[in-house]
């Protein structure tokens, strides 16, 4: 809040009041301008009167009450006789000019300055002095704090101080040992480095004379080469010999075999003019399709050196002349393309398998499992490929078995079926038996 200083307002005789006092008197007049009439009051007082708190009043007023205080004598008064009665406990005292050691020096000098009693000037300067003596203490305390922490903030930085040369000696230490060590390596890296090039000088050596020795090596197996690719020519032309008198041999076996396939040809045209026997128009799986397929045997279907579920191997069998295949059909598409609805897995199996029989003449029968069905679905199949399904009550396992057993001894049956009971029957009964997947490989290579 600022004042007006003290000695502008102050008449000769009045003392100077310390800023303490002049901030306690203001207070108290502040306190008091709502009890005082509007008449009562100087005109720059009046627009503040009705401001709250009191402290608010002070805040917007404060340097035009204390030049009121001092300059209007009639304003004065009019504050101190509100002051005698609401402060009573100490206004009485100090107006009787009664000493009061334990009251506070400040607020004495206040209620001296506003109620004048006789001596007044010399409770403002007591109180004044006594500001000051309490300045200077607080000054002297604050330094003294100032000191005490300066004092220990030294005694901090010196600590700080030791533990910091400690720490460099201590860094200084381990730099010295890193030092004895790093030399000791560097001579150990010299004393391996003389080592190696050493060894490096001894394996120059040993490699020029393991190189003389590889050529000497070389030279002696180059000899040796020679000498075998002279025997090599030798043995080249007694094989040469060798096989110009086989190929003689087997031409004249040749000759003679055909003379007796011509002579059993020759003969059984002869014996079939003689029986006058009819062209074969039903097959053998013919006779059972109609209420369940049939097949029939295989034996001495030739590819040993050939996997079961090589395609190559099929390809072989379906080469043999008269050659049977069956199908069993629903074991191979529910193995391809199980995905597929069931009428949509015969359609692609039958369209697969037409080729197969325009490239290799087969004969092709696939069995469907028709044991649930009251009336099978028309299916046709392509041309050469016979479509049966078992009937009611049988299983297409059984018509499979069925069909090899009706085939007659010697004709090369060939059967399709991943199911192991199917496979064990059909080679029981002479046919040869292939996995699924070998038919899907040869399918799907066209």
């Amino acid at each position: 809040m600022p004042l007006m200083p003290a000695d502008e307002l102050a008449e000769p005789d009045q003392p100077e009041l310390p800023a303490p006092v002049r901030a306690r008197v203001v207070e108290l007049a502040a306190e008091l301008l709502p009890a005082l009439a509007r008449d009562q009051l100087p005109g720059s007082l009046r627009p503040v009167a009705s401001f709250t708190p009191a402290r608010r009043r002070v805040q917007r007023a404060g340097t035009q009450i204390a030049v009121a205080l001092d300059t209007d004598e009639a304003f004065r008064q009019r504050v101190a006789t509100q002051v005698r009665s609401r402060h009573s406990d100490l206004a009485g005292p100090v107006s009787d000019g009664v000493a009061l050691p334990a009251a506070d020096p400040v607020e004495v000098a206040a209620l001296a300055y506003l109620l004048r009693p006789a001596g007044w000037q010399d409770r403002v300067r007591a109180a004044g002095a006594q500001s000051r003596r309490d300045r200077e203490e607080r000054a002297a305390a604050t330094d003294d704090v100032d000191r005490a922490r300066t004092r220990s903030q030294l005694v901090e930085t010196e600590a700080e101080l030791r533990q910091v040369k400690e720490r460099g000696r201590e860094q200084l230490a381990a730099v010295k040992a890193d030092n004895a060590e790093l030399r000791r390596r560097l001579a150990d890296l010299r004393r391996r480095l003389l080592e190696a090039q050493a060894s490096v000088e001894r394996t120059t050596v040993e490699a020029e004379q393991a190189r003389e020795r590889a050529a000497e090596r070389a030279a002696s197996a180059d000899a040796a080469a020679r000498r075998l690719r002279a025997r090599l020519a030798e043995a080249e032309t007694l094989a040469a010999e060798q096989r110009s008198g086989d190929r003689a041999s087997r031409d004249a076996a040749t000759t003679r075999a055909r003379l007796l396939v011509e002579t059993l040809e020759g003969a059984i045209q002869g014996l079939r003019r003689e029986l006058a026997l009819p062209a074969v128009d039903v097959l053998p799986a013919d006779t059972v399709v109609v209420a369940t397929p049939a097949v029939t045997s295989v034996v001495g279907v030739a590819g040993p050196a050939l996997r079961a579920d090589d395609p190559a191997l099929l390809d072989q069998l379906l080469a043999l002349p008269r050659v049977h295949l069956v199908v069993d059909g629903y074991n191979v598409t529910k193995t391809g393309y199980p995905s597929l609805p069931l009428d949509g897995q015969r359609a692609r199996l039958l369209r697969g398998l037409a080729p197969v029989v325009a490239r290799t003449g087969a004969e092709v029968t696939v069995v469907f499992d028709g044991a649930v069905l009251r009336h099978p679905p028309p299916v046709a199949g392509p041309r050469g490929v016979r479509v049966t399904f078992s009937r009611a009550g049988q299983t297409a396992d059984e018509l499979i078995a069925e069909l090899v057993r009706v085939e007659p001894p010697g004709r090369p049956v060939v059967v399709v079926s991943t199911d192991g009971e199917v496979a064990a029957e059909a080679e029981s009964a002479g046919a040869r038996a292939v996995p699924s997947a070998t038919l899907l490989a040869l399918l799907a290579r066209g």
